[in-house]
């Protein structure tokens, strides 16, 4: 779907606001205070489009009251359009160039951009349990240059950059985690409230895996230290793409990632990853003609759209004193994706 295609679907405010209404209240409106669905539209010329009122605590709300959107002076075309630059950019999107395409400041983009995020994160957080051959990996991203300014980075688990812990399912979902350590005690609880004990787990030789593994129906592990990085089916090649990606996208679009905001960062690239579909093929020339061959492709933009907005109600997105963001996250739906 291109920028005209997009345009077409959405005409007008009316048509924004329908879609966002039939993705967030599938069942009807639903008041954000009291979570009643005894409500209706309030027509009058004299309010705003799409207010409604609950029968039960009599207060009033839009499909906006209570989410990411909350209290927005923008029309949500322009949201859509945001959505729209931030979905189709594999690598990430800068505030900066959102802001100079959708008419806004670059603290507004930055703010919406963060807004989405946060669904982002609150889809990431609803994943159910992996299963199957999952793989493992950890990775430590941040810090200014090395040799430059002074700064001297240690290399590997002795580093001062911020540690990131990545479970990937193969030709599946991935999920991440902001750590402490690479330590058993720090990976542990992330790993086992995310995956099923009878998956096959995937890793390096790092001890902490070691550890980990017995809890689970098997774990294989491959000695990148002796340049081993597959064997056979063995390999964490997976997760260690998904953190070549999240690399691409500091040094190519963001260029520096707060401690504070890398769970947002982590969480985009993860619904990225995430809003693909494995999809198998029968290649047809070269020496391996007649082989099956698994790729994954990307789901439509619509559907990743209703993916991101659907969990709108679950997370709000509000400004602080200093003119940073807080994120307050609300009880997640039990659903399934």
């Amino acid at each position: 779907m291109n920028v005209e295609q997009l345009r077409r679907t959405f005409p007008d405010e009316d048509s924004c606001r329908a879609f966002f209404e039939s993705i967030v209240w599938p069942d009807g409106p639903v008041c954000p205070h009291c979570r009643s669905q005894y409500a209706w539209r309030l027509k009058s010329p004299k309010v705003r489009a799409g207010l409604h009122e609950c029968g039960d605590c009599r207060r009033q709300f839009t499909v906006t009251t209570r989410t990411p959107f909350h209290s927005t002076k923008l029309d949500l075309w322009i949201w859509i359009q945001v959505m729209y630059s931030l979905v189709c950019s594999s690598k990430g999107a800068s505030s900066v160039a959102i802001a100079t395409w959708v008419g806004v400041s670059q603290k507004t983009a930055w703010k919406m951009l963060h807004a989405l995020r946060a669904m982002m994160a609150a889809h990431q957080s609803a994943l159910p349990m992996f299963q199957g051959i999952v793989e493992l990996d950890e990775k430590y991203l941040g810090g200014k240059p090395r040799f430059k300014h002074g700064v001297k980075h240690k290399r590997g688990h002795g580093t001062n950059k911020t540690g990131i812990a990545t479970i990937v399912q193969r030709q599946g979902p991935v999920r991440t985690k902001l750590i402490a350590s690479a330590s058993a005690e720090s990976l542990k609880p992330f790993i086992s409230e995310s995956v099923l004990p009878s998956a096959h787990l995937m890793s390096d030789e790092h001890s902490a895996y070691q550890i980990i593994g017995r809890d689970f129906a098997s774990h294989q592990s491959v000695r990148h230290g002796q340049k081993e990085y597959a064997r056979g089916d063995v390999h964490n090649n997976t997760a260690e793409s998904f953190h070549a990606a999240l690399e691409r996208a500091k040094f190519g679009v963001y260029h520096w990632m707060s401690k504070c905001h890398l769970p947002l960062y982590t969480a985009e690239a993860a619904f990225h990853w995430n809003q693909r579909t494995s999809e198998s093929k029968t290649i047809q020339r070269g020496r391996n003609k007649g082989q099956i061959r698994t790729f994954m492709k990307r789901l439509p933009i619509l559907e990743q759209f209703k993916n991101l907005l659907r969990f709108a109600p679950y997370c709000q997105v509000r400004r602080t004193e200093t003119s940073g963001i807080r994120i307050i996250p609300g009880p997640l739906p039990l659903f399934g994706l």
